[in-house]
């Protein structure tokens, strides 16, 4: 694959950032910025560029780690995965495009102050030269934009150092008379003059020695950015009378008319015209490595990496750019287009500081040889503050955003995902902190003592399937000295009542007692055996093991009848309402079971599941099993991670342990005497994460875990462990 020259220096570097932000930033929206805030815009300006160090100090480091040409979509792909990676391309893709040719339109009022010419025709002149120009190469690109800052640089600092003392005090009166919420509003708004800063980012893979240009480009022009906007909104607002120029067009020129004069007046001009062709430039380069980078990623087609043999450019990305933001100039309203591309900027911006994290806490490979400062908190500060803002953009902006982003993951469903077999560094950081924290559980669980459990007997079982349940129950409580009670429950019609009678022991009652008598002896534990008789059982099963104060239900699962279905399982009803841990049998008998499986789907296995597997097998002096689905689609990274937390969970049973692979058409590699696995919290919560069994029927008992309320997880935890193991 054809790799992108290093011809860009550390001038080019910061040449290319300060242009991208000194543009609509100064020339054209402090007009609109007085009109909420007054003047305080002075603060909202230094406000907003505190803001952005955190997102500037976050790409600067994954920069210098992986200098790759795509800036921002490369580093929010790979630490936050593609579809986070394709939503992150495609509109930030769209927002650069969008800022360039609102760059474009906005300036052209500025030659208008000279020239009476149409706003359209000319701007699409200007645009057309700028994607030529940068078809040429990067290299011709640099050294335009140098020429362009120098210029336009000692224009504003002409008008800034002229116009200083005409200053007048008297414009700063009610400088905080728009509140605390006008500084955020108008904080958010400026906020997008300095999104520039890291444009530069995306054409890292051209940039020479970039471990120390990038970091230097990027902080550099974000400090002499920050001070410049604020120095010269501070003369803006000082030198001309209260709402002169709030929603002015040219509000810059008609300052430096007031203070330095026609020589003043036509320097501002041009200082506009250069800044605003050189944001547009600074855009079409930088948005145009957007596609080309996704393109080398497999998330959009391939022709748009393709090189240029000719020029060294990617032609077709530039090109597919330059089209976008010719028509985007002829035929859309780009203001107001632009302010809603600024939301999603915003977002951005936090999503390049929650990528830090992801890279630092995950495993993939990440060496940058610049380090963010004050990490994690810094990217914290960012991630927040970014949030922050967007309530401040308002409901068109962020139902713009909305809307980008929801192109972008009907693109990735469409036509990603079929092709793309990958994951980001955050998934595995997240997955990593998933197993650990189940690990944490598993080990608090084994170290608890199990004292009593119910056995309850809701129908009419054979004897061997009343001890299959007891013998359960036997090995549960067995290293603690526990006691088992083993209870039938009978209901009778809500018309009979509870008497004496009904209450009298059977035949039938005086045979499971004489029958449990037998099982304390042969199973060496105690066992209390008692009847209950009621008009519902589901409520007299929690009542007893409430009163009791037991620690764990055992009972066998019903099959679900139609009436089970339309009014709901008694069982469930149990589940949900027990005091404690629930276990339902599906019982098709216990006999000394040596090969226990832990069965588990979508997730870690669940501790409750881990101590009954534990405690089963070595009551039997057997083994368990964990099994996990077979996915060929699964990648070499999440294997890695799942396999590590798996040997670890080993190393906390007491018993030896395996692991097998099982795949879920049918084929299983051995037939377990017992199988233990984890039941869906509730109905919502089985409808979204579909915690039915994954794997077919293993022709054995299988036990059916229910931990009590307090100790399910919730529901933010379901869906992390359901998206990434």
């Amino acid at each position: 694959m054809k790799e992108l020259k290093r011809d860009l220096g550390l001038l080019s570097v910061l040449a290319i950032s300060i242009g991208a932000m000194i543009g609509s930033g100064i020339f054209i929206l402090p007009a609109l910025a007085l009109e909420i805030a007054g003047p305080a815009v002075i603060v909202a300006y230094a406000l907003a560029g505190v803001l952005v160090v955190p997102a500037a100090l976050s790409k600067s480091e994954m920069a210098t780690a992986m200098p790759e040409a795509g800036g921002t979509y490369i580093y929010i792909e790979r630490g936050m995965g593609p579809l986070l990676g394709t939503v992150a391309g495609v509109g930030t893709w769209f927002s650069l495009s969008f800022k360039g040719a609102l760059a474009l339109v906005g300036g052209v009022p500025y030659l208008l102050l000279l020239f009476d010419l149409p706003v359209t025709p000319v701007a699409l002149g200007l645009a057309s030269l700028l994607i030529l120009v940068n078809v040429v190469g990067a290299k011709q690109t640099g050294r335009l934009q140098v020429a362009i800052v120098v210029v336009m640089l000692a224009a504003l600092g002409w008008f800034t150092a002229g116009s200083a003392p005409s200053v007048q005090s008297a414009n700063y009166a009610g400088f905080f008379d728009a509140g605390v919420g006008g500084l955020l509003a108008a904080t958010g708004l400026v906020f997008v003059s300095y999104a520039g800063v890291t444009k530069v980012a995306s054409v890292a893979e051209e940039v020479e020695d970039p471990g120390r240009n990038i970091p230097l480009g990027i902080l550099g022009s974000l400090a002499f950015t920050t001070v410049l906007y604020v120095a010269i909104v501070a003369v803006l607002v000082g030198v001309t009378d209260p709402g002169s120029v709030a929603g002015s067009l040219t509000p810059v020129a008609v300052a430096a008319e007031a203070t330095l004069g026609y020589a003043g007046w036509l320097a501002v001009i041009l200082a506009a015209m250069l800044a605003l062709v050189s944001t547009a430039n600074a855009g079409i380069l930088s948005s145009s490595r957007y596609p080309f980078a996704m393109s080398r990623d497999r998330l959009v087609p391939p022709s748009l990496s393709a090189v240029s043999d000719r020029f060294g450019t990617p032609v077709n990305s530039i090109t597919l750019t330059g089209v976008v933001l010719l028509l985007l100039i002829a035929f859309v309203p780009i203001l107001e287009i632009a302010k809603l591309a600024s939301a999603f900027q915003i977002m951005v911006f936090a999503l390049i500081n929650l990528a830090v994290v992801a890279f630092r806490e995950g495993s993939a490979e990440y060496d940058p040889e610049f380090t963010s400062p004050l990490y994690p908190w810094m990217q914290v500060f960012g991630a927040v503050t970014g949030v922050a803002l967007l309530t401040q953009m308002g409901p068109i902006a962020l139902g713009g955003a909305a809307l980008i982003i929801v192109g972008s993951v009907v693109w990735y469903v469409g036509y990603v995902r079929p092709r793309v077999r990958r994951e980001g560094a955050a998934t595995d950081a997240i997955r990593r902190q998933v197993g650990r924290d189940a690990l944490t559980e598993v080990e608090s669980s084994l170290e608890a003592d199990t004292h009593e459990v119910l056995v309850a007997l809701t129908k009419n079982a054979d004897a061997e399937r009343e001890r299959a349940l007891v013998a359960l129950a036997a090995d549960l409580v067995r290293p603690d000295d526990g006691r088992v009670v083993a209870v039938r429950f009978e209901e009778i019609p809500d018309q009979a009542p509870l008497t004496e009678e009904v209450t009298v022991q059977s035949a039938s009652d005086v045979s499971f007692e004489t029958r449990t008598e037998a099982l304390a002896a042969d199973l060496d534990v105690r066992i209390e055996a008692d009847e209950v008789v009621s008009h519902d059982t589901k409520h007299a099963v929690v009542n007893f093991a409430a009163d009791r104060g037991v620690d764990t239900i055992v009972t066998e699962h019903e099959p679900l009848r139609l009436r089970s279905r339309v009014l709901g399982d008694p069982i469930d009803w149990v589940v949900r309402h027990a005091p404690c841990d629930v276990l339902l049998v599906d019982n098709l008998g216990y006999d000394r079971p040596e090969d226990v499986v832990l069965s588990e789907g979508r997730g870690p296995y669940p501790p409750l599941a881990v101590d009954v597997a534990d405690a089963v097998a070595a009551a039997n002096d057997g083994t368990v099993s964990l099994w996990y689905p077979a996915d060929r689609e699964s990648t070499d990274q999440r294997r890695r991670t799942i396999d590590e937390y798996q040997a670890e969970l080993s190393a906390l049973l007491s018993v030896p342990v395996r692991t097998e692979a099982v795949r879920t058409d049918g084929g299983q590699p051995s037939r377990p005497d017992l199988l233990v696995r984890r039941g869906a919290d509730d109905r919502l919560r089985d409808a979204v994460f579909d915690d039915r069994p994954v794997f077919p029927s293993p022709g054995c008992t299988v036990v059916t875990v229910y931990p009590h309320e307090s100790r399910r997880p919730r529901f933010v935890r379901r869906l992390l462990e359901r998206v990434t193991f």
